[in-house]
């Protein structure tokens, strides 16, 4: 893939991806954050039971957010998208109203955005 691609992810992924690694890290370990998603069979969580999609995409994130750009991988780029594609697609489908304790933010919180923040 080449290096102006890369580039195009990374900073399309840095802008969807709102919340800092510690950050989002804390949020993961949350019951709100265990409770949204789909399993979809792919992993365990530390207690044993189906990791959600989004849960699982969380500590990628993290992982990511850590990791020095000139040491991402295609793999990681290829998640950064995913990530993108996710968190447009989710606040487009932002529910009316107050949103601070829905379903619909924690979800995106699983993902490293936060609708609240600026």
């Amino acid at each position: 893939m080449s290096e102006t691609t890369h580039d195009d992810a990374y900073a399309d992924f840095r802008t969807a991806v709102n919340m800092a690694p510690a950050e989002l890290e804390r949020w993961l370990t949350s019951e709100h954050s265990k409770e949204v998603g789909w399993a979809g069979g792919q992993a365990k969580s530390d207690a044993g039971g189906p990791e959600s999609v989004g849960h699982h995409s969380g500590r990628r994130i993290v992982e990511i957010l850590r990791t020095k750009k000139a040491d991402l991988t295609d793999d990681d780029y290829a998640h950064m998208r995913k990530v993108v594609g996710y968190v447009h697609r989710h606040l487009a489908q932002k529910p009316s109203g107050d949103v601070t304790d829905t379903r619909w933010r924690y979800s995106l919180m699983n993902w490293g955005h936060d609708p609240l923040k600026g």
